[in-house]
């Protein structure tokens, strides 16, 4: 498989994973995929990640959070905006609203991954990778 867009790889194991209820997904590891399983953590979507492997094999176990006792998933869609072929940029005042605010874009800045609700109150803007909510 020609994984060179690791986002929607990332994106796509966690939405496989989620339909299939599974407690644990795993995700070759990059810088990326660590800020975006990182943002997708302190934004309550995840439970945690952790880091497995050495060099080139190292993986990112994302342990998936879900909520009642008919185990809903927290994470309801997952969609790349910003894609290899057709990249998808925004300024700071035309950062998308996600649901009018109940979900989250996840956008690459000059400083680094963060949430549109970051990006805009740090007045940055970026490419927008995803959309979560």
């Amino acid at each position: 498989m020609a994984a060179n867009d690791t986002i929607a790889d990332m994106l796509t194991r966690i939405r496989n994973a989620n339909l299939a209820r599974h407690e644990t997904t795993e995700i070759p590891s990059t810088k990326m995929t660590r800020s975006i399983a990182k943002v997708l953590r302190d934004e309550g979507f995840i439970a945690d990640f952790e880091e497995t492997g050495e060099g080139v094999k190292r993986r990112l176990v994302v342990s998936l959070k879900y909520k009642g006792k008919n185990r809903r998933p927290i994470i309801t869609t997952l969609k790349r905006v910003s894609r290899p072929g057709l990249r998808v940029y925004s300024n700071c005042r035309d950062l998308p609203r996600v649901l009018g605010g109940i979900g989250v874009a996840i956008i690459s800045t000059s400083s680094g991954i963060m949430t549109d609700r970051e990006a805009r109150r740090s007045g940055l803007g970026g490419e927008v990778l995803c959309y979560v909510w």
